[in-house]
């Protein structure tokens, strides 16, 4: 017998290599005469159980229960009866003596008396989970007795078993038989294989064999002498050893005991019936119970009730078995999103209970589930994946961010919620670095490019910060294209404080990316005209940025100098800081953003501050927090404008496919703005410039003035000191001016000035989004302005 076993084990018994199935190590008893044996499909690995039970005559009354128990198992489908996968009968040959084995596949299994030690429960935890999966065998009597009208005649401890989601199933239906109670004068014996039951299990009336009495009881009266079998093992622990022992109580819960009495009932008319066992006992009423039955029928419930219970369930599931939780409660919340009967508020629970798993298990139970969540249209589930997406990004491999999770996110750079668009740029932090390098240049900068000119200063403010922390994986020529344009024009003309204070620390972040040129005639003179700025945390900002680039030219100056700095770059001068923190919090969604103050998109008034590794100037290692004043108007601010010629984003570099030769990322053709209505002094101005005059005669050994390609509009009133002296156009006699002017607020300052029109027309900067209808703000600050007279300014 241990020879054919250890075959069948083996898989080298004849018949077993047209078994689908692979069969692995024994388990325990698998109940009466089965041998258990763990096995996996050969099709998909999956794991499942397998009985077995042998004998030498085919007349053996053991195979003849068996192939009993295979046929109802196999016809009987019931969510709490075991599942039935697949069976078969195997003839051998042994020592000149044929062998006959029944082969029963199941879903995978333990016995319940195994995984009770298993799960080692105490105190309240056990109760609930005892109560739980009497509750599941009760239904499973009840469907058995009430609804098919079957007798299972052996329910015991031994004929129950759990699945890996600790889900409590009937087995053993060997003895399974119909309810002959329409027969009452036939005296045969209705279970036919009911020798196979214990002694100690048996009713008075089938141990009396006493038909006649049994067909006159109902057809649950056999199975509720069993209910009260498995109540009395499962709470002593102990295996039953004789009828009389039921009769020991100390054990059974105080609310169970009447139930459990009336199962017992000697009068097996007067036993209770399952069913009512069910809808009754108040033993049933606890917090598990009610939780997995509700999960059960949420497909019933309305919306009220799915958020209610959602927003309850992290904290009611810490007051609950772990297991229970993971293995139950879990799968159950998973399906739940994944087909859509459960709410958003689910999410958060979702992630909560996944958070207890190991990092194989979450990307087994809890990652398919989330990845199929983001190709949903429900906002609500959105906003709940990018707000949570910190605690499972890191388990998402860049495979399927690139093509599974990206494509779905990217939807969110152009919604119209505000709240959204800002959820998906932050997300992009942990995103980006799993994107190839054609989805990064392709399409996020794109959308990036979009956001810096969003009507939402808080946007706007942290597209430059997520530019700044993800520079790095960049590629060189995606680099040089970028960064400078992005920083310069248009963070740094930003009228919103804090979106110029995230310029220039970006521009920090990423100084190891520029060259000393750049450096020198980019950056340094976009930074300088900040040092005036209104706001002081922008201008400290400023002149931390000026300190950390112009020793940074220094430092190259003096290698130049001795010769060092042949063929070594500036990287080692001062490497990138780390990641910039998040400029703003959520946004406010009420009303219109025009109809909001700046100030009401912060937090607390401030930027968040970042990490140790924040950006800084040279010799700080935080950044610094940058506060925004609630009274300023930020239209009115002066708007700094680039010495550059450069006002977009070049065409990246990024070795695309032809295909992507026309698009562009967004920063290398900013829209104009509109065009703003002169005012009668200006059309006086622009009148004068368009009339012809001669050139004035200049001094002796005086350089022709170059004409200046863009007036800035400004007033008398605003700035004296900026224009000073100004020359007219000069008469016909060499005669020098007078180039002091006369001119009073009301009278036209620029009649007597004729200059020719300039040969290149500014291109202003798009101020984005719901901003077109305000007047652009005039633009001052350090601005590169020749005239045709010497005296200058």
């Amino acid at each position: 017998m241990l020879k054919f076993l250890k075959e069948v084990v083996g898989g080298s018994g004849t018949g077993l290599k047209d078994l689908p199935y692979n069969i692995g190590d024994p388990c325990s008893s698998g109940g009466g005469s089965w041998l258990h044996f763990r096995g996996t499909s050969k099709d998909d690995g999956s794991p499942v159980s397998i009985f077995s039970l042998s004998g030498t005559n085919a007349e053996d009354g053991h195979l003849a229960a068996a192939r009993n128990g295979v046929k109802r198992l196999r016809t009987v489908r019931h969510p709490n009866i075991l599942s039935f996968l697949h069976s078969t009968e195997i003839e051998t040959v042994e020592a000149g003596s044929p062998k006959v084995t029944i082969y029963m596949v199941t879903e995978p299994v333990m016995l319940l008396s195994d995984k009770i030690k298993e799960l080692g429960l105490e105190g309240t935890q056990r109760d609930e989970y005892y109560a739980w999966g009497l509750h599941q065998i009760a239904k499973a009597v009840s469907f058995l007795n009430n609804d098919c009208k079957l007798v299972h005649g052996n329910v015991c401890l031994a004929s129950v078993v759990v699945t890996q989601t600790l889900d409590w199933k009937l087995h053993a239906f060997d003895v399974l038989s119909e309810f002959d109670g329409s027969n009452e004068t036939s005296s045969g014996q209705m279970l036919q294989y009911a020798w196979l039951v214990g002694s100690q299990y048996k009713s008075m009336e089938l141990a009396k064999s006493d038909w006649a009495a049994i067909r006159k009881s109902p057809p649950w009266a056999i199975d509720s002498w069993g209910m009260g079998c498995l109540i009395y093992e499962l709470f002593s622990g102990l295996k039953l050893g004789k009828t009389e022992e039921l009769r020991n109580t100390v054990s059974i819960p105080k609310s169970l005991l009447p139930d459990y009495q009336r199962l017992l009932s000697s009068v097996p008319s007067r036993r209770l019936n399952t069913s009512k066992l069910i809808e009754n006992s108040e033993y049933f009423q606890n917090k598990l119970v009610d939780t997995i039955h509700f999960m059960e029928i949420l497909s019933l419930k309305d919306s009220v009730e799915k958020d209610t219970f959602f927003r309850k369930l992290p904290n009611l599931a810490e007051q609950l078995p772990q297991q229970i939780v993971l293995k139950k409660l879990l799968p159950l919340l998973a399906s739940a999103l994944e087909f859509g009967s459960a709410s958003a508020p689910a999410l958060t629970a979702l992630l909560k209970m996944g958070s207890e798993l190991s990092a194989e298990e979450f990307r087994v139970k809890v990652l398919p589930t989330i990845i199929k969540l983001f190709a949903s249209n429900d906002r609500a589930i959105r906003v709940g994946l990018l707000q949570h997406i910190d605690q499972y990004g890191e388990s998402l491999s860049a495979e399927i961010v690139d093509e599974q999770v990206y494509p779905h996110v990217a939807t969110g750079f152009s919604d119209t919620s505000a709240l959204l668009r800002e959820l998906t740029l932050k997300s992009m932090l942990i995103l980006a670095p799993k994107l190839s390098q054609r989805t990064f240049s392709g399409s996020l900068l794109k959308h990036m490019s979009r956001l810096q000119v969003d009507e939402e200063p808080a946007i706007r403010t942290n597209t430059t910060i997520l530019l700044g922390n993800i520079a790095s994986h960049l590629n060189e020529g995606t680099r040089k294209r970028v960064l400078i344009n992005a920083f310069t024009v248009r963070a740094l003309r930003d009228t919103f404080p804090p979106a110029r204070g995230a310029g220039i620390m970006a521009l920090c972040a990423t100084s190891s990316y520029y060259d000393i040129t750049e450096i020198a005639t980019r950056i340094l003179p976009n930074v300088v005209v900040l040092t005036i700025d209104p706001d002081s945390d922008v201008r400290s900002k400023a002149f931390q940025a000026v300190d950390q680039f112009l020793q940074i030219a220094k430092l190259y100056y003096e290698k130049t100098n001795t010769a060092e700095a042949t063929g070594m770059g500036i990287s080692s001068i001062s490497g990138n800081a780390g990641l910039l923190g998040w400029a703003m919090s959520s946004l406010t969604l009420k009303g219109k953003p025009s109809d909001h103050a700046p100030v009401a998109a912060v937090s607390s008034s401030a930027l968040t501050p970042a990490t140790s590794n924040a950006i800084s100037a040279v010799d700080t290692s935080s950044t610094v927090p940058v506060r925004v004043s609630s009274t300023t108007d930020f239209a009115e601010h002066p708007v700094p404008i680039s010495p550059t010629s450069t006002d977009g984003w070049g065409e990246l570099e990024n070795g695309l496919n032809e295909e992507l030769e026309n698009d562009k990322d967004g920063w290398d053709d900013l829209e104009p703005l509109e065009e703003i209505k002169s005012t009668p002094a200006l059309a006086n101005i622009q009148a004068a410039q368009k009339r012809p005059v001669s050139k004035p005669v200049l001094q002796t050994k005086q350089a022709s003035g170059v004409r200046s390609k863009s007036t800035p509009m400004l007033s008398k009133d605003e700035d004296d000191d900026m224009w000073g002296s100004i020359a007219a156009p000069a008469p016909k006699t060499s005669k020098r001016l007078n180039l002091k002017s006369t001119v009073t607020d009301n009278d036209d300052p620029w009649a007597a000035i004729a200059a020719p029109v300039p040969t290149t027309k500014a291109k202003p900067l798009s101020m984005g989004r719901g901003r077109g209808a305000k007047p652009a703000a005039p633009k001052l600050g350090a601005q590169r302005i020749n005239r045709t007279s010497s005296s200058g300014m």
